[in-house]
């Protein structure tokens, strides 16, 4: 197997492309959208809108704008709390349905949307289906345990369109995940020394998950008890040290799955830690994708830009939606400090040459 010995990518800002509207469901902020073209070739895009006290939902807007311009109208809810999951009583530190995406999976002829219930329990995975794009049915909460994987706090899903092989060769749906620390769940500034003390692989890290293509066919809910999850994607490089998590739905090109992800770094202002979220590039391997043939030695996208440094959470970029421009060119969708949403064009040069790699 062999990795990538670079990757070139040129992130350009294209702006803010949505703000709370003082709707008091929004009041909190509108961020980390998912977005799918709908069967007609609409863009369709599914923010979190966040009401006060952290109460989330994820909303249901179509773009209207002409050409390559972007404007989006309000047509409502696509999911909002309604199971005992996504309860908690007021005063508890938020809940609802947090940060969704959204993949099209042909083999399944359904939208499956991927988000975190914050509940009782703390933040959990639900899967929703829709066949589309607008109307949307819960799945239900995903159940890692039954097979022994890595279960409780967990968050960050998202789904890869086609079947891979999972590590054990089994032809899969497969989806990335975080298992949270439950301590960062509590204060998750205060947990931040205890964290970095851990070895990266004990940190908050990337997986993937894999449901058996054939259970998935058979019943559609098997997508709720992955069989197989491997750990890919550690804090462990140069930058975002303090965890990785799942961003973008990976789109298949020449070298593999390519995903836009996010990572944290913290740095001790005064006494007290400041949390950084920033951007980067991974390609997995397209047939098994727990191989990763290449990761971006540093983010492309940081905090710049006002909106993305001040905000609800200061110094957050958080990549989560993509929409396929051309064969290697794409606008993600990303949440702005956790009050706004920002839209930036990501192209990449032509495939790299097969002399472009290095024995991994």
């Amino acid at each position: 197997m062999t990795t990538l010995a670079r990757f070139d990518a040129t992130v350009r800002r294209l702006g803010t492309v949505l703000e709370p509207d003082g709707d008091p469901r929004e009041a909190e902020g509108v961020l980390n959208p998912a977005c799918v073209r709908a069967p007609g070739g609409e863009l369709m895009l599914y923010p979190r809108c966040v009401a006060a006290g952290n109460v989330s939902r994820v909303g249901l807007l179509r773009n209207v704008g002409a050409g390559d311009a972007v404007r989006f109208e309000r047509l409502g809810y696509a999911i909002e709390p309604s199971e005992p999951y996504e309860f908690r009583p007021p005063g508890g530190g938020g809940m609802g349905c947090e940060d969704p995406r959204v993949t099209f999976v042909p083999v399944l002829e359904r939208f499956v949307m991927a988000y975190t219930a914050f509940g009782p329990l703390g933040p959990r995975m639900v899967f929703a289906l829709s066949t589309d794009a607008y109307h949307w049915e819960r799945l239900g909460l995903v159940d890692f345990a039954t097979h022994g994987l890595p279960s409780g706090d967990d968050k960050d899903g998202v789904f890869f369109p086609e079947p891979v092989r999972s590590p054990a060769g089994v032809l899969s749906l497969a989806f990335y995940h975080r298992p949270m620390k439950h301590l960062s769940t509590l204060d998750g500034h205060a947990a931040i020394p205890a964290i970095l003390q851990l070895p990266p692989t004990e940190r908050e890290c990337t997986r993937i998950a894999y449901v058996p293509l054939d259970a998935a066919r058979a019943d559609v809910r098997n997508l709720l008890v992955p069989f197989e999850s491997t750990l890919v994607m550690a804090p462990d490089g140069p930058w975002g040290r303090l965890k990785t998590g799942g961003g973008t739905p990976p789109v298949r090109i020449a070298e593999g799955w390519f995903s836009l992800y996010h990572a944290v770094d913290a740095v001790e202002v005064d006494g007290r830690y400041a949390m950084t979220y920033s951007a980067g590039i991974v390609v997995h391997d397209a047939e098994q994708p727990h191989i990763v043939r290449y990761r971006s030695p540093a983010p492309v996208l940081t905090p710049e830009h006002p909106d993305e440094m001040h905000g609800v959470v200061n110094n957050v970029v958080f990549p989560t939606g993509i929409d396929v421009k051309g064969a290697r060119e794409f606008d993600v969708y990303y949440g702005m400090a956790d009050a706004r949403i920002g839209r930036a064009a990501v192209s990449l040069p032509p495939a790299v040459a097969a002399g472009n790699t290095a024995a991994a």
